[in-house]
């Protein structure tokens, strides 16, 4: 080989050498993993934000949640199109009865779904007893001066105009949390409507997520409908205090929230399966609910496996700090103690 030939084979192989330690250098340690989630749509912001977050901490791991309704990210979860779902209502037995694994139940934080409304030239925070919205949902209260909404706001100059009820068209944990709560507190909606994630709604305009019923009350005079109060305060729509089991009217912020969960804070069952509707407490706030995270038991990929058992680890731990800044209430410790000693259970 001449002197010239061998100093280009020389340059080429010092050539390729770099290349090729810069794909070495350029590979991960670990090839990412995605992991898919979906359901409810009560806790979507504060979601939204660990999922960001939790990835800056682990760049490999990236968690791809769909915001579609309590309903439909149970079914995903039971039809294994999503790794883990999330609701604001627990899993009936029923539906636990029909995965072919055990389906774990993990709190992730505390909030409050509130009546909101759309009612020109009226600037006050209305007080509505369970009365006064079941009758609005039932078709039976149909205008804004009905003495049942008037006798609890004294002073206020409620107009005689036709009440637009606005209720999710989705299979919706925030629907549950409601129906539940007016269940337990009206004989009538007891008897005629009952407590689910979907019902039949006696009246009324439905709209899907709690983004939907948030938009069409904004922009519809003389409406009224139901929402996560996170969305309440992020679209400026006005929401009403709401009369608790101790008869005072409370409004819904992280300070009645807590006090909702008081009551379960130190017995919670071992499922993490429990409601805090119309809880008892003079602060408490009677339309809070925990919102879960619904994971198998058994997850077969360990990547996977080891991903979400980081998340569910930091979620119960740092991102719990996140919570009251964005509008809920953080888990009572105890309970986030008990579900962090729960995450041994997925395999």
């Amino acid at each position: 080989m001449s002197e010239g030939a061998a100093g280009r084979f020389v340059r080429i192989l010092n050539a390729f050498v770099c290349l090729a330690l810069t794909f070495v250098g350029a590979r991960p340690s670990r090839a990412d993993i995605l992991v898919n989630a979906a359901g409810a749509t009560f806790p979507y912001p504060i979601y939204a934000r660990w999922f960001d977050q939790f990835h800056r901490l682990r760049p490999g791991d990236n968690i791809n949640y769909q915001s579609v309704g309590s309903g439909a990210g149970i079914r995903q979860l039971l039809n294994g199109v999503v790794d883990f779902g999330a609701s604001d209502r627990p899993m009936t037995d029923e539906q636990l009865l029909r995965s072919s694994v055990k389906i774990l139940h993990f709190p992730s934080v505390l909030g409050a779904v509130v009546p909101v409304y759309n009612i020109p030239k009226v600037d006050a925070e209305l007080n509505f007893t369970p009365a006064a919205l079941a009758g609005i949902f039932l078709g039976a209260i149909r205008r804004w001066n009905d003495p049942e909404i008037a006798s609890a706001n004294p002073g206020v100059a409620l107009p005689d105009a036709d009440i637009l009820p606005v209720h999710r068209s989705d299979g919706s944990g925030t629907t549950y949390i409601w129906t539940e709560f007016l269940l337990k507190t009206n004989a009538v909606w007891k008897s005629r409507v009952g407590a689910g994630a979907s019902v039949s709604w006696p009246a009324g305009l439905g709209a899907k997520g709690n983004e939907g019923v948030a938009g069409i009350v904004k922009q519809t005079p003389w409406s009224c409908g139901y929402v996560e109060l996170v969305y309440a305060s992020h679209n400026r729509i006005r929401y009403g205090r709401v009369r608790n089991a101790s008869g005072r009217f409370a409004r819904a912020d992280v300070r009645t929230i807590k006090a909702a969960a008081a009551s379960v804070a130190n017995q919670m069952p071992d499922d993490f399966r429990v409601s805090i509707t119309n809880a008892p407490g003079r602060d408490a706030y009677p339309i809070a609910s925990f919102t879960w995270l619904l994971t198998p038991a058994k997850v077969e990929d360990a990547r996977k496996r080891e991903a979400i058992r980081a998340f569910l680890r930091w979620m119960l731990q740092s991102g719990q700090r996140v919570a009251e800044p964005l509008g809920y209430a953080p888990l009572p410790a105890p309970v986030a103690a008990k579900a962090l000693q729960a995450i041994e259970q997925i395999r």
